[in-house]
């Protein structure tokens, strides 16, 4: 596959499949920026280009009065026997298939369309294709972007292209992740009256989580439904030992109106009784803010408008946080089910390319 091979001219379905096509695993992402950042230069006027490693940033500058910055990760999970893309066209329709489909290849290809067809936007457009979303988060091309060029960052509102089945899908959940941990005393479970057994103790942290009972918040009309779940439990020596150590993982997720340290608070208050009566550990091992949707900012409330008042909660942590911890309002907007992202039969719906592609050049053309 060459840069040649992409022209953002083209039907965005057809811009879809060529995208695909170009296998870009996390950390193997060179032949498609090498393809997007020749076809911006070359197909696209106005904008200042610039590749940084396998990033590649556009932007205009024409003095409006607003920004929209436009943002879509290249990279793929790894592929399944999935490539390269095939399209039926039966009783679920016309679809495209391949990896990458959904996530979140057909969300770049409107955007690359979009900036090449655009004829007088009515605001400044920045650009933003990265890599490594897929992966660690210390690896996250956005978050180097943040890091090393910044002033790239800067707008009213920003549209990341994850796949939403077309609506907007405002702000997003935090995500807390802490381990509760026991200790004991090892024993030979013949005579388990010896020991102490740190499973066991660990029995409250399980009853009061299938108690819980979350809270949904209504923030700018979006309903956030937060859930608390154990995710990991892992004890034990063998078959005929009395453990001496234990301990549960359990994942918060959390609306946006909470702050990491407001969401470590809560779930400290939800095990307070089992963290002192089992003089358990309490540690948290990985966090992340959510971002708030932000829809009362009249540029999100412009796009709002264009999508015909069709928004909701974004459930799930994505890279809009890293944009609202900046102050610029976010929100997923993509062609794509979610809940197709990363399978082997990832698939879109053609149409819904059309529409999400329709629905930005109303709102980029004022």
């Amino acid at each position: 596959m060459t840069a040649a091979a992409l022209d953002l001219h083209a039907d965005p379905v057809d811009l879809t499949a060529a995208l695909v096509d170009i296998r870009s695993e996390s950390r193997d992402e060179a032949a498609i920026a090498d393809a997007v950042e020749s076809a911006l230069r070359s197909q696209t006027t106005g904008f200042d280009i610039v590749r940084h490693g396998n990033r590649v940033l556009a932007r205009t500058d024409r003095g409006l009065s607003s920004r929209v910055i436009l943002a879509g990760h290249l990279d793929t999970v790894p592929v399944a026997d999935n490539l390269p893309h095939r399209r039926t066209d039966d009783d679920q329709g016309d679809v495209l298939h391949g990896c990458g489909t959904v996530d979140m290849k057909s969300g770049d290809a409107v955007f690359l369309h979009l900036a090449a067809t655009l004829a007088d936007p009515a605001h400044d457009l920045t650009l933003i294709f990265y890599d490594c979303e897929e992966i660690a988060a210390k690896y996250n091309g956005l978050g180097v972007i943040e890091r090393e060029l910044p002033d790239w960052l800067h707008g009213d509102v920003a549209i990341l292209g994850e796949p939403t089945g077309g609506l907007i899908e405002a702000g997003c959940q935090g995500t807390l992740r802490v381990r509760l941990s026991a200790a004991g005393v090892r024993a030979h479970s013949a005579r388990s009256w010896m020991g102490d057994n740190a499973i066991h103790k660990l029995g409250g942290v399980l009853t009061t989580l299938s108690e819980y009972r979350p809270r949904t918040v209504d923030i700018d009309g979006c309903a956030y439904r937060e859930g608390m779940s154990a995710v990991g439990v892992g004890g034990g020596v063998a078959g005929n030992v009395v453990p001496d150590e234990a301990h549960v993982d359990v994942n918060f997720r959390f609306a946006p109106d909470r702050s990491i340290d407001q969401a470590v608070g809560h779930v400290r208050e939800v095990f307070a009784d089992d963290i002192s009566g089992a003089e358990l550990g309490f540690e948290v091992t990985d966090s992340a803010a959510g971002a708030l949707p932000g829809l009362s900012n009249p540029a999100a409330a412009a796009l709002v408008d264009a999508a015909d008042g069709r928004f909701r909660a974004k459930y799930g942590w994505t890279d809009v946080s890293r944009f609202s911890a900046l102050g610029i309002p976010a929100v997923n907007l993509g062609p794509g089910d979610p809940s197709l992202a990363h399978r082997v039969d990832e698939r879109v719906p053609v149409a819904q390319i059309g529409q999400v592609a329709d629905l930005l050049r109303a709102f980029l053309s004022g």
